[in-house]
């Protein structure tokens, strides 16, 4: 009876996740249907996919919550057609290829293996030689020999240049007037948007204005390692500037492909544009911090101010 008490508890901690749970890569099965499966390790989670890219956190921001924005993709060996990356794209296609040839990439699709910067690799690469008029629902599993991943496609060094749009009526061309389901398709997608602005200052990378209805929140991924940053959000909060300023408040933050987005409440009242001046400061505040982090360790007010923050994980709507 011990002997299968242990196998059981074996099985549950394998790899840390117990078979009978949903799979850490969001495909939606069961673990042991997944990446729990002979041969899954193949397919193995890369938590951190866009490493390495000075985009990564705009990558980031386009794929987990900016609603509709497209933007030119920095080849580091452009081809004959240009692409374009999206948020998303009509049915939540992995890639598709107009009529008059312009290439768009999704990155908001509807399924995905265990690391993005691969499933995003292969639909440029069949958005570069696909037909004019078709499209890519999905991208399939990878085989063993198909392991280009974004990072070999792009200049790592370019950033991107986001322009965002009050909703989706780039998905047709100028010419095209949208009719029947077309036109109720892309009513539907215009209503769940939430307006978004960049919030634009030196020093403030990928950090977005978002008017969720009640209240309007700052979402900013930040590219440090998730401990330094909780531990400079830490010593900001005991000195009592981790704020925005009035009528704002820390609300907490989220994990996206490795990195963490902390999350502030502002005052809906406000112009996008007001944000900017407060968030580059506290972007100055985040940068002087950070350099003290690693030679003065926090004490112990600062210790207990990291845990609540730790403890304080939000759920995006």
């Amino acid at each position: 009876m011990a002997k299968r008490t242990a196998v059981r508890r074996a099985a549950r901690t394998h790899d840390g996740v117990s078979p009978r749970q949903p799979c850490p890569c969001g495909s939606g099965r069961r673990y042991k249907a997944c990446h729990g499966a002979p041969g899954g390790a193949v397919d193995a989670i890369v938590n951190r996919p866009f490493e390495g890219l000075a985009a990564e956190t705009e990558l980031i921001a386009l794929r987990e919550f900016v609603p509709s924005a497209t933007t030119p993709l920095p080849l580091a060996e452009p081809g004959d057609r240009e692409i374009t990356l999206a948020t998303v794209l009509p049915m939540a296609a992995a890639a598709l290829v107009r009529a008059d040839g312009t290439a768009l990439v999704g990155l908001q699709v509807q399924t995905r293996s265990g690391d993005v910067s691969r499933d995003v690799a292969r639909a440029v690469r069949w958005a570069m030689t696909a037909e004019p008029g078709e499209a890519l629902p999905v991208v399939g599993p990878a085989g063993a020999d198909d392991q280009v991943r974004l990072q070999d496609l792009l200049d790592p060094s370019a950033s991107l240049d986001v322009t965002l749009h009050e909703d989706f009526s780039w998905w047709l061309p100028e010419e095209v007037t949208p009719t029947g389901e077309v036109a109720a398709s892309l009513e539907r997608a215009n209503a769940a948007i939430m307006p978004t602005a960049r919030v634009e200052a030196e020093g403030v990378e990928a950090a977005y204005w978002v008017d969720a209805g009640d209240r309007a929140h700052l979402r900013w991924v930040r590219p440090e390692p998730e401990e330094a940053l909780l531990a400079a959000l830490a010593r900001l909060s005991v000195r009592g500037e981790l704020s925005l300023g009035e009528n704002t408040r820390y609300a907490g933050s989220f994990r996206a492909h490795g990195l963490l987005v902390p999350v502030w409440d502002l005052d809906r009242e406000q112009h996008p544009r007001e944000w900017a001046e407060p968030a580059a400061a506290l972007g100055r505040r985040l940068a002087d911090v950070l350099a003290t982090v690693d030679a003065e360790p926090l004490d112990e007010a600062e210790r207990r101010a990291r845990d609540g923050l730790r403890g304080r994980q939000i759920t995006l709507r």
